[in-house]
């Protein structure tokens, strides 16, 4: 086996020196995967926005590179099949992802037949599932021989997505897999998956990266305040980049606990609800960690409003948004949700006399 030294100045050093690394924190997790993966079929799992996608992608484009010079060395980025993948057309490829994410992940729409295509009109809303349709293409395609002769690869994200249905149809071909097959599984919840699914893979953890790496990642995307934003978002440089690019930024951030505080439900309108309602928790969490002397996790002490002492308003504050935040995707009124649960958390901020 080539040491983790050969493989860092051979392969991963080289793919960050010449842009092909495309989150500079995957070097170390892309070197365990290469250096520990032993079976056909790895599950990333760890905490989301930190690049799972992006890491099942370059397993991808090892496992399929034409020009390695071992098996435990990354994509050359230069050969015609790490090219075919850039592209999104390589023969020997093919991604599971709910419908809602094939565009955003540049992969395209879903046709009724289940292939990749152009979008099409439709009055449904893209289904954050994945879906039975999709996996009978992965099992078509698990049972054709490799178009170049390499490998055969399937990328499945999020694989908490998948439904039980379509779980349950992917089971087989994910113990034995034909020929060349190898599956890469990514998911932020692998207690989701189902124990049979997650028995057939190999876990390989990954963790969020290190503050400095991703601070200067959100810096040269042109992230306003990044610390603020990584903070917000647990410590998740994707996630914090997606937020500024919708218009969340620090400022909107750190006003936020005074204006709930006023009872300003306006101040989550344009907000989507699920993250209206985890800002909300965010919030309470670290209003209940200052009332047992922690210090905040996700906003700046000075941002939030002084409570003398941890309340019970509080604690049922935050009941209320566990509650809700099961249904978050499927509100009755969304308005009417957010005016109350801006309500009950002025209630909860309410200083105490």
């Amino acid at each position: 086996m080539v040491s983790d030294t050969a493989i860092d100045a051979d392969g991963v050093t080289a793919l960050a020196e010449n842009g092909q690394l495309p989150l500079p924190w995957l070097g170390e997790p892309l070197r365990r995967a290469l250096t520990q993966g032993r079976s056909h079929a790895l599950l990333l799992q760890g905490p989301a926005g930190v690049g799972q996608f992006d890491l099942a992608l370059l397993l991808a484009q090892a496992w399929l590179c034409e020009a390695r010079t071992g098996d435990d060395q990354p994509g050359c980025g230069q050969c015609a099949s790490c090219r075919l993948l850039r592209a999104r057309s390589h023969p020997d490829f093919q991604v599971l992802l709910p419908e809602a994410l094939r565009e955003p992940l540049g992969f395209g729409a879903m046709d009724a037949e289940g292939e990749g295509g152009s979008a099409k009109a439709s009055k449904t809303k893209p289904s954050k599932e994945i879906k039975i349709e999709a996996v009978r293409q992965t099992l078509a395609f698990s049972q054709v021989s490799a178009a170049r002769g390499k490998a055969k690869v399937v990328v499945v994200y999020p694989a908490e997505a998948l439904n039980t249905v379509a779980a349950n149809a992917l089971l087989k071909t994910l113990e034995e897999p034909a020929g060349l097959l190898r599956f890469v599984l990514a998911s932020a919840a692998p207690q989701q998956l189902l124990p049979t699914i997650r028995s057939r893979c190999q876990p390989l953890q990954m963790a969020l990266p290190a503050r400095d790496a991703a601070l200067a990642w959100l810096t040269t995307q042109g992230v306003d305040q990044p610390g603020v934003l990584l903070d917000a978002t647990g410590g998740r440089p994707q996630e914090a980049l997606l937020w500024s690019e919708e218009g969340l930024g620090a400022k909107t951030w750190l006003e936020l606990p005074r204006r709930i505080a006023r009872g300003e439900a306006s101040a989550l309108t344009d907000w989507p609800v699920p993250r209206a309602i985890a800002a909300m928790q965010r919030l309470v969490h670290d209003l209940m960690r200052i009332a047992h002397g922690a210090g905040p996790a996700y906003f700046p002490r000075d941002a939030l409003p002084k409570l003398p002492a941890v309340r019970a308003a509080l604690e049922q504050w935050a009941k209320v948004l566990l509650q809700a935040a099961r249904h978050a995707d499927h509100p009755l009124n969304a308005g009417l949700l957010m005016e109350s649960l801006v309500a009950q958390g002025q209630q909860a901020m309410r200083p105490a006399r």
